[in-house]
């Protein structure tokens, strides 16, 4: 008789499972997430909304209202939902965040017509729920919350705001005195914190190419300011700069025998393709844009929350959270040799357990993930 393999312990939150009951063209979905995860599937499948999905919690985890995370609410419900007598329709949407506190449950409940509003949520751990809203009265920008407190009291109910996570405006209401209470505060940051450590990526070349102007040195998502942030790890992370250069190796046309920046005082800075003795610089604005996008994956996958304009969890040491970064057309434009080197790179900061990547990809890539161990594809259908 076999026996079942135990759980590993999650030393850092992080995301293990996405769930879009009814989210664009996916019902009753569920899709787990390891290290490196891969969705591919012919155009029209859906693994732009399942990103979507996931970059919407994210910002939900951090603050963010329902408007500031679905700036397209109508795009995000079931296709041919019908709706109710009240003319209603929405989405539902979860995920599963393990860690120190173990697996904890989040799902979620949105209308997004005729008004954009959470209608209910849940937090569960071990089948047992920690926090639940319900919206009772239409009428009011709020929805009734309960929320596990234990001993003699047994809930807590109060009105949240139907525009905002419940979940992450439980730390700022729970005091932790009771063992129920530490509970739902434990689950509730363990959500938090994995939603937090959340940096959507889409590289956009043509807006790399020119001088960045100096400043904090963190990466946009955009990868705009891609010379800056050059500058930066070039002074201060010398190991991940000599990884980025040696990548760039891989990634770029021609020999690269370094990666150097150009700067006048104060003025914008140049990002340059050192090209070995005797030999001319590259300024990056003359690459293509295959080469400058795969510089801007292999410099987010090789570098830390400290390097990106992300806000993650304060109240945690960098080395107790684990970066997520969410890249859609992961592969867009990039060779065959340049992915490869991007999912190497991938798998080389997942293993140390501090960085995860989930991206949509082509058909090319996927085939590239199939063959390497450690790498998870989910295909989609349409």
């Amino acid at each position: 008789m076999s026996v079942p393999a135990q759980r590993q312990p999650q030393h850092r939150p992080v995301v293990t499972e996405l769930r879009l009951s009814a989210f664009g063209p996916h019902r009753g979905a569920v899709f787990p997430l390891g290290p490196v995860t891969l969705f591919a599937g012919p155009s029209g499948s859906g693994k732009s909304q399942v990103l979507a999905a996931y970059e919407a919690l994210a910002a939900l985890g951090s603050g963010a209202t329902l408007e500031e995370a679905f700036p397209d609410p109508g795009a995000r419900i079931p296709d041919r939902a019908v709706p109710d007598a009240d003319r209603r329709r929405g989405f539902r949407i979860g995920c599963t965040v393990d860690g120190p506190a173990g697996p904890v449950r989040l799902d979620l409940a949105v209308q997004a017509e005729p008004a954009l509003r959470i209608v209910g949520e849940r937090l569960a751990q071990d089948g047992q729920i920690l926090l639940s809203t319900a919206l009772r009265d239409p009428g009011r920008a709020s929805v009734q919350a309960a929320w596990l407190t234990g001993g003699a009291t047994g809930v807590t109910r109060a009105p949240l705001p139907d525009d905002r996570l419940g979940t992450a405006l439980l730390p700022l209401r729970v005091a932790g005195a009771t063992a129920g209470q530490r509970q739902v505060l434990a689950a509730a940051e363990q959500v938090v914190v994995a939603l937090r450590s959340v940096f959507p990526c889409a590289p956009r070349p043509e807006r790399m190419r020119a001088p960045a102007p100096q400043g904090e040195g963190r990466l946009l998502g955009d990868c705009a300011n891609l010379a800056d942030v050059l500058r930066r790890t070039r002074h201060e992370c010398g190991t991940r700069h000599a990884l980025l250069a040696g990548a760039a190796g891989t990634g770029c046309a021609g020999h690269v025998a370094g990666l150097d920046v150009r700067a006048a005082g104060d003025g914008p800075v140049t990002a340059l393709l050192e090209r070995g003795p005797g030999r001319p610089a590259t300024e990056i604005g003359r690459l293509g844009a295959g080469e400058l996008r795969f510089l801007a994956l292999a410099l987010v996958l090789l570098t830390g929350p400290g390097v990106l304009a992300m806000d993650p969890a304060a109240e945690l040491l960098s080395a107790q959270q684990a970066l997520t970064i969410l890249a859609d057309g992961f592969d867009l434009g990039l060779d065959r040799r340049q992915t490869a080197e991007l999912l190497r790179l991938a798998l080389l900061s997942c293993g140390r357990g501090h960085v995860r990547l989930v991206a949509a990809v082509g058909e090319a890539a996927a085939e590239l993930g199939r063959g390497i161990p450690g790498v998870t594809v989910v295909d989609l259908t349409p």
